[in-house]
């Protein structure tokens, strides 16, 4: 199992093309010590274009985060529960493609970083295995005026750790990954600068937690981020976990 303090590259999410045009995020969106309390308009706009911005509103990429017949009735019902909340427009389910690399351009990647991987050969690690229910079966719903996420976690039997259970290692890798879609969606948080791990419970193989994700507060350009992982009565608490995002800013389009 994994403890402490972790260290980890960078990932990349995706969302549906459900509001407007995009449009680039003025340079005072960086708020430095900016309260949790008077979040709520800042990031609004901006908000709303990195949502257009990276998703493509037509696409003939396979969305992973839909219903297949490896979920049990435990995550088919709380899929169709958060469904329900997206008709009000106040929620987003956001789809998961095979890579990400369609759906973040035009960030200004800092320190020279530069890859030699072709984008054919590029794979989002949360959707290595194509043969459904036994890795990562997971879906993320996303609420910009609350500053937070929801995602509902199946883990297979490929992410074993102890005999029956998920390895520590996979519940930390969605966390990640569910951390960056939200901090990227609230203001281009990217790069993951620290996390921060407490287990409490493990989680057995083929049941479905809840990873409930709230941005808690941003200072000069990190965002401050924490996670609740519990089972879907809330009685089991598997993890909590905290986690600080780098923001990138945008080149211009041309």
């Amino acid at each position: 199992m994994m403890r402490r303090s972790l260290w980890l590259v960078p990932r990349f999410g995706s969302c549906k093309g459900l509001l407007g045009p995009p449009s680039l995020r003025p340079q005072s969106v960086l708020h430095r010590h900016t309260p949790r309390q008077v979040l709520g308009t800042s990031f609004s706009s901006s908000t709303d274009s990195l949502i257009a911005r990276f998703c493509p509103k037509t696409t003939d990429l396979k969305d992973y985060a839909l219903p297949n017949a490896s979920w049990s009735p435990d995550m088919m019902r709380l899929y169709e529960e958060f469904l329900e909340k997206t008709k009000d427009g106040e929620w987003i389910k956001l789809p998961s493609f095979k890579s990400n690399a369609d759906h973040i351009r035009g960030l200004k990647i800092p320190m020279g970083l530069t890859t030699t991987t072709s984008k054919e050969d590029g794979r989002l690690f949360t959707r290595f295995l194509e043969k459904e229910g036994q890795g990562y079966e997971y879906v993320i719903f996303f609420n910009p005026s609350k500053k937070k996420s929801v995602c509902l976690f199946q883990p297979g039997p490929y992410l074993e750790g102890a005999p029956g259970f998920a390895h520590g290692g996979a519940l930390v890798a969605l966390v990640d990954e569910t951390f960056s879609k939200t901090a990227y969606l609230l203001g281009h948080g990217l790069f993951t600068i620290n996390l921060n791990i407490k287990f409490k419970n493990l989680i057995p193989v083929g049941s479905v937690a809840l990873l409930n994700v709230q941005l808690e507060k941003i200072e000069d350009q990190k965002m401050f981020l924490s996670c609740i992982a519990q089972s879907p009565d809330q009685q089991v608490l598997f993890a909590k976990v905290s986690g600080v995002f780098l923001q990138l800013e945008l080149e211009k389009e041309e």
